[in-house]
């Protein structure tokens, strides 16, 4: 889902994210169907200790780690490639972008090291220059090196109520245990409302809650309405590390925040070259249909391959996990959890020009907006700036409102904010790509499934439980960084030691 100077305190540096992810086959993932086994031209069985179902970062991960300790596995994959939420989408001058999780930041541990492991580098986000709000029809350029650091320029009322707001939030978020949020102490009190009403009793002041509600969509690509006010603490709760509390500023800020870094050659380069150690371990085009239980073991099919296993691992979002049939059943918790837990609705937009013509006019490419179909930008252009890349999201009812439009509508619309925000040259790009994640059959939204009110605290408890000899990983069991490229790497270390403990 970086880079710069060092900001001062931030009532809400609203930028952006990390775990999105994944759609059309990049050059890479093409060149892997031909290393690993790929769609199988007719039915065939494995016999292996562990299935792991999802070729995601969170599966691959898995599989690395238990192959690392002498263990057969099977990843099955049901795209045409690896990555998930995570995919390089190739452009028509020949370089690629990020359609699903991108940035890296700061107390992302497990996603640098494994990158740094497989030889993958980042470069700083671009972040020279000023952020632009737009804002009742106004457009207004700030500095984010000040003493305010990124937050946008409203009202000195809207700011303080804001900080008050954000500190409020950070110090509910400390309460959070965060192996077990539905423990804290006003669990109950803080998951029976939304974030909505939380917001409308503290953000009193109009611009501050305006401030909120771009950082709500942001993050999780849904409305504050949408949202239990106990998974919003437990999510700002996991945006840190082990030696580092999570901050809401974390999760928002470009530099020293979420999205301070990018990978180099796309974020998809980590998976790729991960699934390419594993070889034919993992087989493409193998959407699992079944998970039976079967003497002491399990097996797996899958279209073109059944895979029998003393343990099978479901790495894909829980809504997802839900639509697999399981014999026996789930127990009922796990499985009304999973029906509670919806995808946030989000796609990327990208529209390509010969060079990142704003940096002239001395914008940064982010923008922070009140009003049309992409309310949040950045600047996506290559570490050589070779050529330009504007990069926007559609977010929660953004999204929805677009899930049935044609490209060219959503072009439209989108180049249209674009020209809003950096002039007639926006209107103009050499080529536009857009991923929808609402539309995507393997991932139905994104960056992550979030929790409504009365989830946590009824279900919770069945997030990481294992259900006889079938665990579960993917970002949404993440204790740091849920919803992101690395709460995805540490859930598949998680699950790796447990499945090593169990068999």
């Amino acid at each position: 889902m970086h880079v710069a100077r060092e900001r001062q305190h931030n009532p809400l540096g609203l930028s952006r994210r990390s775990l999105l992810g994944g759609a059309a086959a990049t050059a890479g993932a093409v060149t892997l169907a031909g290393t690993a086994a790929g769609p199988a031209a007719a039915a065939s069985t494995r016999t292996v200790d562990v299935a792991i179902v999802g070729g995601g970062l969170a599966g691959l991960t898995a599989a690395r780690d238990l192959v690392a300790a002498g263990r057969t596995v099977a990843v099955l994959e049901a795209r045409d490639r690896v990555g998930g939420r995570v995919v390089n989408l190739p452009l028509a001058n020949g370089g690629v972008t990020e359609g699903g999780g991108e940035f890296i930041g700061p107390t992302q541990d497990r996603i640098k090291a494994l990158a740094d492991s497989l030889g993958v580098a980042t470069f700083t986000t671009y972040n020279t220059g000023k952020n632009l709000l737009y804002k009742d029809g106004k457009k207004t350029p700030y500095a984010t090196d000040g003493i305010l650091g990124s937050v946008p320029p409203i009202d000195a009322a809207g700011l303080a109520n804001a900080a008050i707001v954000q500190a409020s939030l950070d110090d509910m978020a400390k309460q959070i245990p965060l192996d077990a949020p539905w423990t804290a102490a006003k669990a109950a009190e803080w998951d029976k409302q939304t974030f909505e009403s939380w917001l409308n009793a503290n953000a009193i002041v109009p611009s501050a809650k305006f401030l909120l509600d771009v950082a709500c969509t942001s993050i999780f690509s849904a409305q504050p309405r949408e949202l239990s006010l106990l998974f919003v603490l437990f999510y700002i709760a996991a945006a840190g590390n082990e030696s580092n509390v999570g901050t809401l500023e974390r999760l928002t800020d470009t530099a020293n925040g979420a999205q301070e870094s990018r990978f180099v050659g796309g974020s998809q380069q980590v998976p790729i070259k991960l699934a390419a150690a594993l070889g034919d371990r993992v087989v493409l085009s193998a959407p699992v249909r079944s998970i039976v239980r079967s003497g002491s073991g399990y097996v797996v099919t899958a279209d073109g391959i059944t895979v029998k296993a003393r343990k099978v691992v479901v790495a894909v979002p829980p809504p997802l996990a839900a639509r697999i049939t399981y014999d026996p059943l789930l127990p009922a918790a796990r499985d009304q959890l999973s029906q509670r837990l919806p995808m946030g609705s989000i796609g990327k937009a990208i529209a390509v020009y010969d060079s990142p013509f704003w940096r002239a006019d001395g914008l940064n490419g982010q923008v922070v907006s009140d009003s049309g179909v992409v309310r949040s930008t950045f600047d996506n252009s290559p570490p050589d700036a070779s050529y330009g890349a504007l990069m926007g999201f559609i977010e929660a009812d953004e999204m929805r409102e677009y899930d049935a439009a044609g490209v060219d509508e959503v072009k439209a619309a989108v180049l249209k904010d674009y020209a809003t925000y950096f002039g007639e040259k926006a209107k103009s790009p050499t080529s536009f790509v857009l991923q929808r994640w609402d539309n995507e059959g393997f991932s139905r939204g994104g960056p992550v499934a979030y929790a409504p009110p009365g989830v946590l605290t009824e279900y919770g408890a069945a997030l990481r439980e294992p259900v006889g000899g079938i665990h579960w990983a993917g970002t949404e069991t993440s204790t740091h960084w849920n919803g992101f490229m690395d709460g995805a790497v540490r859930s598949g270390e998680r699950v790796a030691k447990e499945v090593l403990a169990a068999l």
